[in-house]
């Protein structure tokens, strides 16, 4: 399943504030939705049928119509229930870009690459490992994970397709989204490194370099590339075995011949505190919540359940908010997982990650590490249902969800 033929669907770019509007034709014979993810929009636009989002029917059609914002890469992508189907949601090609351009846009590269990463050919394994560093191995009786048999930046694997054709001199702002069902990845482009503009399309207060970056599911990253260094290079994730089943991309300088090389970067822990600030003396919130993730391991054949402070969706009581409030969420994450965690139709500020304050950095999604707790900050300035869940498919399908309601 895919849009229009291709994967990803077609680049959508947008005006801020202009008003859209997109036709969306179900050829397939089960309900589709499509979500509008990183916007601040209606809820019956968002694409959430949890939220009120009509689906758009078997062999049926949808207008979606909404002012697009805010400015930055978003992105649109299925919102259906998978359950045990490893064909629907976001297991299947049903993701694109959308690009909403700022008004001023400063111009300080020469072009622009935008690149989805996918995994392919998903099975149901009792003994995968998390890909987060920091996680532990599954306990013995853990439930059934997801694997992948093929890997994909865009439309191909490696190896197959046209590269990615640069010149020497040439300042190329990637586009990066991890359009994954369950997986965080890491990418590098060896001898060279990534200056990070953007986290989820938000800019960031202090652009940083890096050699290697750490892309939640769902999370967007724009980062500049100067290309200074001529060759046939892989643009890839640093997983080995992930690479030879087709998780990167040739980049290749003009006038360079020869198969495309990787070296493999030293290990470097991803801190989003190096985009931010110095935190804030700001007054204290309006109001708290305390969210505990925790883990029923399904055993073995079964599937694993989630709990937000003990309660599995759809039996669980929504979370109040006043609209205008300003909210902290902290987010305690008590199992061997990470959980790349999303709210609907509003942006949080990053006030501490793993026990270091910041401030300044806005995000729709952000990995919460096994055992570790991350705090946010929200203004509630969007009135409506607002859905609340771990972006791991596998996740908010057994659990891992819930609805937030203005008073």
């Amino acid at each position: 399943y895919g849009y229009n033929g291709q994967v990803p669907g077609p680049l959508l770019r947008m005006k801020a504030g202009i008003p859209f509007t997109a036709d969306v034709f179900n050829d397939t014979d089960h309900d589709e939705i499509v979500h509008w993810h990183g916007q601040m929009i209606s809820a019956t636009a968002d694409g959430s049928i949890e939220e009120g989002s009509p689906p758009v029917p078997p062999h049926g059609h949808r207008r979606y119509g909404f002012r697009p914002g805010p400015a930055g890469t978003r992105w649109y992508h299925s919102h259906a229930f998978a359950g045990r189907n490893l064909h629907r949601g976001l297991y299947s090609g049903q993701f694109g870009f959308v690009y909403i351009e700022p008004k001023d846009e400063p111009g300080r590269y020469d072009r622009e690459v935008f690149l989805a990463m996918h995994q392919w050919e998903p099975y149901y394994s009792a003994a995968m490992e998390e890909t987060d560093e920091d996680s532990a191995p599954p306990p013995p009786n853990n439930g059934l994970e997801v694997g992948y048999r093929s890997f994909s930046f865009n439309d191909r694997a490696l190896g197959y397709g046209e590269p990615i054709k640069v010149r020497k001199g040439e300042r190329v702002l990637f586009h990066f989204l991890n359009a994954s069902a369950t997986e965080t990845v890491n990418v590098a482009l060896p001898s060279h490194q990534f200056e990070v503009t953007a986290l989820d399309g938000n800019p960031v207060p202090r652009p940083q370099r890096v050699s290697v970056l750490q892309v939640g599911a769902a999370e967007r990253v724009d980062a500049m590339v100067r290309m200074d260094s001529p060759g046939v290079w892989i643009l890839g994730t640093t997983d080995a075995d992930d690479r030879k089943n087709g998780f990167g991309v040739a980049v290749e300088y003009a006038n360079q011949t020869g198969a495309p090389l990787w070296l493999q970067p030293d290990k470097s822990a991803w801190d989003y505190t190096m985009f931010g600030q110095a935190p804030r003396s700001a007054s204290s919130p309006d109001g708290q919540f305390d969210l505990t993730f925790r883990k029923i391991p399904g055993g073995r054949g079964g599937f694993n359940r989630w709990t937000i402070n003990g309660e599995s969706y759809p039996h669980a009581e929504p979370l109040v908010v006043q609209a205008g409030k300003r909210y902290r969420m902290i987010f305690r994450n008590e199992s061997d997982d990470a959980h790349p965690v999303h709210l609907h139709r509003h942006s949080f500020e990053l006030t501490k990650v793993y026990g270091k304050s910041t401030s300044g950095i806005l995000k729709d999604t952000v990995v919460v590490n096994a055992n570790k707790t991350i705090e946010v900050d929200f203004t509630a300035d969007n009135p409506g249902p607002t859905l609340f869940h771990c972006h791991q498919q596998l996740h908010m399908d057994f659990g891992f969800m819930r609805l937030m309601k203005y008073a």
